[in-house]
């Protein structure tokens, strides 16, 4: 029970550079398991089918992994959400299953379409953007659709953040809410221009302050 479904995942290839955060469906052991199955179709994605663009690692995996499970004969419907991202010199691509990816920038950097979308927060000389994610799982799905893939340059001293839902659906609090979105932001955003090492401080002892003895 204290073995989680969330994983990270960094792959290079021929100057590109792929990384994924995911969550898999179930808890315990079950989440573990599928997070073997999930971690394996992308190994298989990248180093079999030498793929490099996000939205076809998803769409692989997906197949992949419904495979997987279609030979247990239980029906098993789980899979993983996912923000993945691929990063070449100054271009990003990113693919995601219901999990975002925020990017903080300077102001100046952003578009007035981004400082306009409903998802940004902006803080003094700078923003948090958000690029969104298909409502959709890799894995079995009645409505599934090809995954959907933005493109987007990079500037320098930008900060990209990807995460599961584990933070901001966190209980706790004086009133035992959870933590949410907005907040979240806020955190990263007020904190993004501290090393690295030392957002990781902040973001684990301001967790721990909000579970405080709720389960995690």
């Amino acid at each position: 029970d204290v073995v989680s479904g969330d994983f990270y995942w960094l792959h290079e290839m021929e100057g590109v550079k792929i990384l994924t955060v995911a969550d898999c469906t179930g808890h315990g052991v079950p989440g573990a398991l599928v997070s073997v199955v999930c971690n394996e179709a992308l190994n298989r994605c990248v180093k079999e089918f030498n793929l490099k663009e996000p939205k076809d690692i998803l769409d692989k995996s997906r197949e992949l992994i419904i495979k997987t499970f279609a030979k247990s004969g239980k029906g098993i419907q789980d899979g993983m959400d996912i923000c993945m991202i691929s990063i070449k010199k100054d271009v990003l691509h990113y693919a995601g299953a219901y999990n975002p990816l925020w990017i903080v920038r300077h102001v100046d950097n952003l578009t007035d379409s981004q400082k306009n979308e409903k998802g940004t927060v902006i803080i003094n000389e700078l923003g948090l953007i958000e690029l969104k994610a298909c409502k959709q799982p890799v894995g079995l799905y009645e409505n599934e659709k090809p995954f959907i893939q933005t493109e987007l340059q990079l500037f320098k001293n930008d900060k990209l953040y990807l995460f599961t839902d584990g933070f901001a659906d966190q209980f706790g609090g004086e009133r035992n809410k959870k933590f949410k979105s907005k907040p979240f932001k806020k955190l990263l955003l007020n904190n993004s221009l501290l090393p690295m090492n030392e957002q990781q401080v902040i973001l684990n002892e301001t967790f721990d302050a909000w579970k405080g003895n709720e389960e995690q």
